[in-house]
């Protein structure tokens, strides 16, 4: 395709501090764009827009980078709604139900996988994310793990390994069996279909010498790390991230000064997923406390069966905004350009010259209507992204 000029928009963000107004969100008003086979070729003011090959008028709507969503499970079968119901009704979320999704998605066939993989990613583009990244995690053997990793595969290339989600229930009394197999045979036959190597850090899950040892594995094996970490409670998962350098550590609900310290200290991004808090009753985590602290912060999606089943970016930010303390401009800033920091990535989250021509147009004069509109479907129209 030739190049296409996108003109008429109110407000254009750009994510980047050296254009328009200086902000971090790099705003540009009365502005105009132009994509060329994919990416962005040219950005600025509309009235000094070069000639294209076509154009679209926008009509003042606002323009953001396309949600980069750095955390969501979306390889699983079944549905857990009578946990939903129950944790509304005042009883406690502990991981448990995974493994009732594991025999779910065991023993579902990969067509049936992949339609509901399909489904999502569908419904995520339709309000705006054009990045996700996908886990594997409720197969749990050799083979269903590398299932879970070729479906995601199809749909994007940020999949990540997470067969160290919890100890399946035929290693109940085995745990170092089983991290013998997720580093051994699991890995091997994994490492083809996988970018990232994931753990779940928690009491009832593993501990932090069983994730060193993972991760380690995992790194050794071309796999970046990232880690989930301190949701169900206080733990030394997110120090640990650090200390190995992880891209990222997710959840960190449960945060005291010395992980934040250590946060801060590093270049590892903490990615919040509100919508986790919002479908547990956990406690909201302090995205002020973090970005005060001068720590990266990312949100995302956490889009699973049981404790987040939702797609909605937009919906993030809103909570972001009413229970974690930031700023509508930090919680966009967060769901884009932050998750492509989580998911190590400078070509998208961001709308300037040579980045992924990746954009949701809002049905809306500015991004602030994210937040002051929740709920309401505000994505006019989802460009770029995905594999498929």
């Amino acid at each position: 395709m030739g190049a296409l000029l996108l003109t008429g928009i109110g407000e254009l963000v750009t994510n980047d501090p050296t254009l328009g107004d200086g902000s971090a969100l790099g705003l540009i008003h009365d502005a105009a764009l132009v994509t060329e086979s994919g990416r962005v070729t040219w950005v600025g003011r509309a009235a000094d827009a070069p000639a294209a090959d076509a154009a679209q008028d926008l009509a003042g709507r606002a323009v953001v980078p396309g949600f980069v969503d750095s955390h969501s499970h979306l390889v699983f079968a079944g549905d857990r709604g009578p946990e939903f119901v129950a944790r509304m009704a005042g009883e406690s979320y502990a991981a448990g139900g995974i493994r009732s999704t594991v025999a779910a998605t065991r023993s579902a066939p990969d067509e049936l996988l992949t339609a509901n993989v399909a489904r999502l990613v569908a419904e995520m583009r339709r309000q705006g994310t054009t990045t996700v990244e996908i886990k594997s995690g409720y197969g749990l053997t050799v083979h269903d793990e590398a299932r879970a990793l070729a479906i995601a595969g199809a749909f994007t290339d940020e999949t990540t390994f997470l067969g160290a989600h919890v100890v399946p229930a035929e290693f109940a009394d085995d745990p170092a069996g089983y991290v013998d197999l997720v580093t051994g045979p699991m890995l091997e036959a994994v490492v083809e279909h996988a970018r990232w190597i994931d753990v779940f850090c928690e009491t009832g899950a593993f501990d932090a010498d069983q994730a060193r040892a993972i991760l380690l594995e995992g790194r050794a094996r071309g796999l970046q790390g990232r880690l989930h970490a301190n949701q169900l409670g206080p733990g030394p998962g997110v120090q640990l991230a650090c200390e190995l350098g992880l891209v990222a550590v997710d959840h960190c609900t449960y945060l005291d000064d010395a992980d934040v310290a250590a946060l801060a200290g590093s270049g590892t991004v903490a990615t919040l997923l509100p919508g986790v808090e919002f479908s547990t009753r956990s406690p909201y985590p302090s995205g002020r406390r973090l970005i005060d602290a001068g720590v990266r912060v990312a949100l995302a999606s956490d889009c699973n069966p049981g404790s987040c089943y939702t797609s909605s970016m937009p919906l993030c930010i809103a909570l972001a905004v009413r229970e974690m303390g930031m700023t509508p401009a930090e919680a966009l800033g967060a769901a884009t350009l932050g998750g492509a920091q989580a998911l190590g990535r400078d070509d998208v989250g961001r709308l300037a010259v040579g980045a992924r021509a990746d954009y949701a147009v809002l049905d809306a004069p500015s991004y602030v209507h994210l937040a002051y509109r929740p709920g309401v479907p505000l994505v006019a129209e989802t460009v770029g992204g995905f594999r498929a």
